[in-house]
């Protein structure tokens, strides 16, 4: 019997798009889009994961300015990311399961050394 998984994917503002719905069957890959209009120095893209019940996590940091995409706990095995220019990304989550139905969405950042002066 074919489970099929519904994948809600929020759009974050008015100039960044994503998918809004996708539905795929468990087993199989799911790969959501997220464009944007803001700029090339918004070159900065996370992706967020808020599973029924839990708080909202992030999953993926990618930019264009480095290919070695920042997972943080999530594990590669599970995820995939891409960053081919600034106003564009994609997240793939392989073989769905049951336990991946959530909310999935993207927001990009513009590049701030401001982080140096924390303290």
């Amino acid at each position: 019997a074919c489970t099929t998984l519904l994948v809600w994917i929020l759009k974050a503002l008015i100039d960044v798009v994503q998918n809004p719905m996708l539905w795929e069957v468990e087993g199989v890959d799911a790969t959501m889009n997220c464009t944007h209009t803001k700029g090339a120095q918004f070159f900065q893209m996370y992706w967020y994961r808020q599973l029924p019940g839990e708080t909202m996590k992030q999953i993926v940091y990618t930019s264009t300015a480095s290919a070695d995409h920042d997972f943080g706990n999530f594990s590669k095995d599970k995820f995939s990311a891409t960053k081919p220019d600034a106003a564009s990304g994609t997240l793939t989550v392989k073989k769905l399961q049951q336990g991946d139905k959530g909310w999935y969405f993207c927001a990009v950042s513009e590049h701030s050394d401001a982080g140096a002066l924390d303290g």
